[in-house]
């Protein structure tokens, strides 16, 4: 009888509270990420110190973004949110603590940051798939990720352009699934709301 009361919140209570605060932290984890793509693009003759750089404020600001969500979403579930955040902003402060990276090094970093945060995404929407509609976006945001990771390890001699080109397509990619998910997430709340 209670199901119409509808705030028996389902079995992941982090989720009506991650539905309701945090479908914001994802819009702009997505507007960040395609701002970053359109920067790649934008500055092709940027050195690669200077996309390290880059790369490294991003990603500290995206874990940050994660970490944030996490804490204002329920107990369950919310340690991947936390361990996407943390691979986030270690590899960020790696990044600009060790400016001056081999382009192969820098991109063995983006690609373990990629995969791992793919792995975690892909999971985090197998979890809410009773929860949300579309998580699709959410799974074919981290496989984007996967696969983005899993070229850059297979060929991390790719010339400095070639990189940057690479990175800036997938951070747009991304941020645009991010944007869509975001939006979905917020028809969602006004659902259960």
């Amino acid at each position: 009888m209670s199901n119409s009361s509808g705030a028996g919140a389902a079995p992941f209570p982090f989720v009506h509270s991650f539905l309701t605060q945090a479908w914001w932290a994802l819009l702009l984890r997505g507007l960040l990420s395609i701002g970053f793509g359109v920067l790649v693009f934008t500055l092709p003759k940027h050195t690669l110190l200077g996309l390290v750089l880059f790369y490294g404020a991003y990603a500290i600001v995206d874990g940050l973004f994660s970490i944030g969500g996490a804490f204002r979403s329920g107990a369950s579930g919310r340690i991947w949110l936390i361990l996407s955040g943390l691979i986030s902003i270690i590899a960020g402060l790696a990044a600009m603590a060790w400016p001056g990276l081999t382009a192969v090094v820098f991109v063995w970093i983006i690609a373990f940051w990629s995969v791992v945060r793919g792995f975690a995404e892909i999971f985090m929407a197998v979890r809410l798939r009773k929860e949300i509609s579309n998580e699709w976006v959410l799974i074919l945001a981290g496989l984007v990720s996967v696969l983005f990771g899993i070229a850059l390890f297979s060929s991390p001699v790719f010339g400095v352009v070639v990189i940057m080109w690479m990175i800036g397509a997938w951070a747009v990619l991304f941020g645009v699934l991010f944007v869509i998910l975001a939006f979905k997430v917020r028809s969602a709340r006004k659902r259960i709301s």
